[in-house]
């Protein structure tokens, strides 16, 4: 199996010391068979420094027993620990619109449910193993008592292992099909859970989403859980009872065909008695890899970036920016239904501009473009006439903060280059934004982001300042905000930002303050055109009326 092929690649030399552990551990196994039919069947050896001898075989298995499961499931958690923090770095390190194109339930998936069957996986892994291992030795020395009845025990074994793979070929089947199952539950959840306001008003609604989108998802799963199930335990039975067949052919073969004594039948009992729970457990720990490899599978799946162990910091800039340029920048979304561009659109250093337009008009695309969290399909970014590519698009980057609509907050203060935030600062915009008695912090950590709406995104802005980065990106920071603290947002605080040599880029609907911007720009179905004279002035006017021409 390629999640095997993938353990033995990144721990090879701790892997081959679990493999010797389990060695030992099946060779102490059946020496502790042979000691018994040796000393106790055999011989009947009544010395008392039997007792003791058999004790200490005992303690040894167990102990040699233990190292070898405990040694390879914990070489198992560190293979899951790595996987988890790549995917996290992976997923860290891949473009936005990949991310968003994947969507957030498939992810949230792989990172739940696809780890923990792994996870799972390899806390059983130690059975499979020892079942092999054990059943192999054990093969040797069932060969050395009767060559004869081993082959005709292992034709049975075979047919039983055949058999008990024949079923959990319909179990692998199965969890591929729930694992698919399960991302559409997630999106399920994610919706009841997102729109449980909405759902709570509008019942018909609740209702439609439960039993037209949920049920029919969940009795797919059920179902196929169930058939998943009943092949494992059909699986387990085949294997138990083939076993205990086993044991009566055996005693068949010795006393009805004379293929061997009393004392060599007991033993080969006795040895399958020994590998029967093993057996059993390892084809009971099967179905659990099979749902590891297809956990893994799906990992494989997601096209992220390759992992990349590090964070490279880029260099800072010799010297400050004064120009922004995106020159015939077009982009368009993976299904082409909605495309951007050519933009052409200069930014000086120092300025206010503020971008309007209707709603799917480009607006949000631009303001990704210009952050560098988008890559143009075509067209360029120069920063001070040098174009911005691949090799230089992370420190680009580094000049920008924001604040977006769907805003997320993170309840850590950083400044510069992830420094901590200057107290004085965010005394002081504590203050200003209005927060000093509403927002508790400790040594740049906040305590509590029980928040509303509004106060939010005033955290929002808090954060984004606090970085001291040269352009401020707010998309319609101030639509949540009280219209008090609105006009004080654009006529106070916009102004002082500036006054610190910060450049502001604001997305904004609200036409009674665009006298406050040093440009004013428009996107209109994916176009850019900047507002001068008259049309600056009527937009200024009613915003409202131009954005629905």
């Amino acid at each position: 199996m390629e999640l095997l092929r993938v353990v033995w690649r990144q721990y090879r030399w701790p892997f081959i010391g679990v493999m010797a552990l389990s060695f030992a551990s099946a060779a102490l196994g059946i020496g502790l068979i042979a000691f018994i039919n040796q000393r106790l069947i055999e011989v009947a050896d009544n010395a008392l420094s039997v007792l003791p001898e058999f004790l200490g075989l005992l303690v040894l298995l167990m102990a040699v027993t233990l190292g070898s499961q405990l040694a390879l499931t914990t070489l198992g958690h560190h293979f899951v620990f790595r996987l988890r923090g790549e995917f996290i770095k992976r997923l860290l390190d891949t473009p936005i619109a990949r991310i968003e194109s994947m969507g957030s339930a498939s992810l949230l998936a792989g990172l739940t449910s696809d780890v923990r069957n792994i996870t799972i996986a390899f806390v059983r892994l130690p059975e499979l193993v020892q079942g092999i291992i054990l059943t192999l030795g054990s093969a040797v020395w069932l060969a050395w008592l009767s060559a004869k009845m081993l082959l005709i025990t292992a034709i049975w074994l075979v047919v039983t292992i055949l058999g008990g793979f024949v079923l959990v070929a319909r179990v692998y089947r199965h969890m591929a099909v729930l694992r698919e199952t399960e991302d559409r539950l997630y999106q399920d959840y994610q919706t009841v859970l997102e729109g449980r306001k909405e759902l709570a008003l509008n019942r018909e609604r609740a209702e439609y989403i439960y039993q037209q989108i949920y049920l029919p998802d969940a009795v797919h799963y059920r179902k196929n859980i169930i058939r998943a199930d009943t092949f494992h335990l059909s699986a387990v039975n085949w294997s138990n009872i083939m076993m205990l067949g086993a044991i009566g052919l055996v005693f068949w073969m010795a006393n009805s065909l004379g293929w061997a004594n009393t004392n060599v039948a007991a033993t080969y009992s006795l040895t399958l008695l020994f590998l029967r729970t093993p057996l059993l457990s390892a084809v009971g720990a099967l179905p659990t890899l099979l749902s590891a490899q297809v956990a893994f599978n799906k990992l494989k799946q997601f096209s992220l970036a390759d992992y990349q162990p590090g964070f490279p910091r880029p260099g800072a800039a010799s010297k400050p920016w004064q120009t922004l340029e995106l020159r015939d920048v077009v982009f368009h979304y993976p299904d082409n239904q909605f495309h951007v561009g050519p933009i052409n659109l200069t930014l000086k250093r120092g300025e206010k501009v503020f971008l309007i337009g209707g709603n799917g008009s480009g607006k949000s695309t631009l303001a990704m473009l210009l952050t560098g969290l988008y890559p143009p399909v075509s067209g360029t970014i120069l920063l001070d006439g040098q174009p911005v590519n691949d090799s230089n698009m992370d420190a680009y980057r580094q000049l920008f903060s924001a604040v977006f609509t769907d805003v997320w907050l993170f309840d850590t203060l950083l400044g510069p280059e992830g420094t901590t935030a200057d107290p004085a600062l965010v005394d002081e915009w504590l203050q200003r934004l209005k927060m000093a008695g509403k927002l508790q912090t400790d040594q740049g950590k906040i305590n509590n982001l029980n928040l509303s709406k509004g106060q939010k995104k005033r955290v929002a802005l808090l954060l984004a300042l606090a970085e001291q980065r040269d352009i401020l990106l707010l998309d319609e920071w101030a639509a949540d905000q009280d219209p008090h603290f609105r006009r004080e947002f654009y006529q106070v605080l916009l102004p002082l930002i500036q006054e610190k040599g910060k450049t502001i880029f604001a997305i904004s609907h609200d036409d009674h303050y665009f006298i406050h911007a040093d440009r004013l720009l428009e996107m209109r179905q994916g176009r850019l055109s900047e507002l001068t004279g008259t049309e600056r002035e009527q937009a200024s006017r009613d915003a409202v009326a131009r954005t629905a021409n």
